[in-house]
């Protein structure tokens, strides 16, 4: 599997993750839940939802801001952002306070269900594509979609419960417009035959 960042950046970034998972109690969104359901690329910066009383319990031991604009806080660590969603005023793709209601647990860490996760990773993806992180965006989705459990029907039902119906479009054309994914050690020819899976299921 092929790294997307630099080993010691992710390193730092993935203690720094379990240091917060001792402390605190949040749902892990973003790149590094979908390495938790995935083992695929792993992350540098961290994004979790967390409940006013976290986020005070936060505040006690980070300099947190406040991103009026995105709506969410953040902590800024060397080189690990910490973005922090909370319930009625942050919408990293899904209201966070709904994001909670599609929960697994996965290796210790409480993580949306993939088919919540695809949906908040595609918000992502249309906000940055063309970007390095957009692209990291878009192998995270095509990493997602490869779960041998991923649950297209679950994923259309909380698309028509959000009114998301164009994010099945969407991804639809970005599938036909992937060639391979050699990040996820797909060749062109072994791609192909996903593709055909994932747009019959789409």
């Amino acid at each position: 599997m092929a790294q997307y960042y630099h080993n010691l950046i992710t390193e730092k970034s993935f203690k720094l993750l379990k240091q917060l998972r001792k402390q605190f109690k949040f749902v892990l969104i973003g790149g590094w839940a979908v390495f938790v359901y995935t083992h695929g690329l792993k992350s540098k910066d961290i994004d979790i939802v967390v409940d006013f009383p976290e986020l005070e319990k936060l505040r006690q031991q980070y300099t947190l801001a406040k991103n009026d604009r995105l709506k969410k806080y953040e902590i800024k660590l060397e080189e690990t952002d910490v973005d922090v969603y909370v319930p009625n005023y942050s919408n990293p793709g899904l209201p966070a306070e709904e994001i909670s209601k599609y929960l697994s647990n996965r290796e210790g860490f409480t993580v949306p269900l993939p088919e919540i996760l695809l949906i908040l990773k595609q918000t992502a993806y249309e906000q940055r594509k063309g970007t390095p992180k957009g692209d990291k965006d878009k192998i995270d989705m095509m990493s997602l979609l490869c779960l041998p459990n991923f649950d297209f029907a679950n994923y259309h039902e909380a698309l028509a419960r959000f009114g998301l119906g164009r994010y099945s479009k969407a991804l639809k054309a970005l599938i036909k417009n992937t060639l391979e994914m050699k990040e996820l050690g797909l060749n062109q020819h072994q791609f192909s035959r996903l593709k055909k899976s994932f747009l019959i299921k789409l």
